[in-house]
C-alpha cells in the first residue's frame, strides 16, 4: 500500500509545491467568474484605494511583493483600462499582515457555479467502502486556482501603491468553496 501511495504522489506531483510552482496549480482547469448582465453596475464597483498609515504602508508593499512572488498577483499596466477595482486594507494579527479585500460589492452581481456541495452524509457513504482514508491539508488552496484572463480583470484590488490583478483565486470571492469542490 505505501507503493501505491508513493506512485500516486508521483503521479500528481504537479498538484504539490516545487522550486517552479511554490504553491502548487490545479492543472487544466481556470476558475472563471460570471456576472449577471441584466443590472447595471453601480460606481461602487471602481472605488479608490483606502488611506493607509505609514505602518500599513510598509505592509502592503511587504504582502503585495510576496504576493507577486508566489505567482498570484500581477501589477495592472498603467495605460491598461479598468472598470473595477476593490480597496483592501492592512489587517493585524500577532505582529503579522493581511491585506484584505472588500469583494462584496462585486460578489452581489456575481453568477455562482451550480456545483452541488456534497452533504456529510453523501461522503460518508462514497468512503463506507475504502481500505485506506487519508487527507491532506492544502496551502492557500484558494491560489491553486488559476484565473481566466477575463476574471483577473474582475479581481483587481487598489492600494495606494497601485493596482494590481489576481491570477489566481482569491478566498473574498463568494462562490469560491464551490470551485474547490469541483
Amino acid at each position: 500500500m505505501k507503493e501505491d501511495l508513493i506512485e500516486i504522489l508521483f503521479q500528481y506531483r504537479e498538484a504539490f509545491d516545487s522550486d517552479n510552482e511554490p504553491l502548487g496549480v490545479i492543472k487544466g482547469h481556470e476558475a472563471d467568474i460570471m456576472l449577471n448582465l441584466e443590472r447595471a453596475y453601480p460606481p461602487i464597483l471602481r472605488r479608490p484605494a483606502y488611506p493607509a498609515s505609514p505602518s500599513a504602508t510598509g505592509a502592503f508593499q511587504k504582502n503585495i511583493n510576496e504576493l507577486m512572488k508566489l505567482g498570484v498577483f500581477g501589477k495592472v499596466g498603467n495605460n491598461e483600462e479598468v472598470e473595477f477595482t476593490t480597496p483592501v486594507i492592512i489587517t493585524w494579527s500577532n505582529d503579522k499582515s493581511r491585506m484584505v479585500g472588500f469583494f462584496r460589492a462585486l460578489n452581489t452581481y456575481t453568477i455562482p457555479d451550480r456545483y452541488p456541495i456534497p452533504t456529510i452524509h453523501d461522503t460518508l457513504t462514497q468512503l463506507s467502502k475504502a481500505i485506506i482514508i487519508t487527507s491532506m491539508d492544502s496551502l492557500k488552496d484558494f491560489h491553486q486556482n488559476v484565473l481566466t484572463p477575463h476574471a483577473r480583470k474582475l479581481l483587481r484590488i487598489i492600494a495606494h501603491c497601485g493596482i494590481y490583478e489576481y491570477l489566481r483565486m482569491h478566498f473574498g470571492i463568494e462562490f469560491h468553496p464551490l470551485i474547490i469542490k469541483e
